[in-house]
């Protein structure tokens, strides 16, 4: 039986995208937005997994949606924007996640695989052991000889992205779309700053693993 996927939004913003990602998926998916929540929640239609847009105005019904998927035990997946972060609260009991509003396509589908349990891989493969590091892809921290890593959140998100896809060569157009967003604007050499800030917080030891293609981008090395 096809998994059953719910997106909810006040505005396409999101839209396309996560129609892209949903297709990754061969679910069946619903769509509507905060004003048809009676319908959407209708008695007897379950979810697999429900993907809000908890933005603007549509961020007052958080609580209100939280306590349905809750109630149902559905997972919950929220695409928030950077300002709303701080005040977020998860439901209890349930798979939460988020992503923010302009992440790329593909960090939307990894959050999604993670949910909907397709990841194909045990739980152990949401953490990443490299030397003396240790990335922890649900709870985003990096952890260096057992201290923590003071990563921003595009830090983070670049890291995880390039280790997540070890030996392959990123252009940074690429690493924009994927980790930015396809919105956008500023220049590519952005990617540049971030990847001196995250090799000198890592140290020499483990900023040896992100290697430079001269002329091409960035890659995370196995060796």
């Amino acid at each position: 039986m096809r998994k059953r996927v719910l997106f909810i939004a006040n505005s396409l913003d999101n839209a396309h995208k996560f129609k892209q990602v949903l297709q990754e998926f061969n679910v069946e998916t619903n769509a509507g937005p905060t004003t048809q929540l009676k319908r959407l929640f209708a008695p007897g239609i379950d979810y697999d997994l429900v993907v809000f847009e908890a933005r603007a105005t549509a961020f007052e019904h958080l609580e209100e949606i939280g306590l349905i998927v809750e109630q149902r035990g559905c997972p919950l997946l929220l695409i928030v924007d950077e300002s709303n972060v701080g005040a977020v609260k998860f439901p209890v009991g349930i798979a939460c996640d988020f992503v923010m509003h302009g992440a790329g396509q593909v960090e939307c589908a990894a959050r999604v695989r993670r949910l909907l349990g397709d990841s194909g891989m045990d739980s152990h493969m949401d953490v990443a052991v490299i030397d003396d590091m240790v990335i922890n892809f649900a709870t985003y921290q990096v952890v260096v000889a057992g201290s923590p890593v003071d990563l921003t959140y595009l830090e983070y998100a670049l890291l995880a992205f390039l280790v997540q896809h070890t030996d392959r060569t990123f252009s940074r157009d690429m690493l924009l779309q994927n980790i930015w967003g396809f919105d956008y604007r500023g220049g590519s050499r952005t990617v540049d700053v971030h990847i001196r800030r995250i090799r000198a917080k890592l140290g020499p030891k483990l900023a040896q693993y992100m290697k430079t293609v001269r002329g091409v981008g960035y890659h995370w090395s196995s060796s």
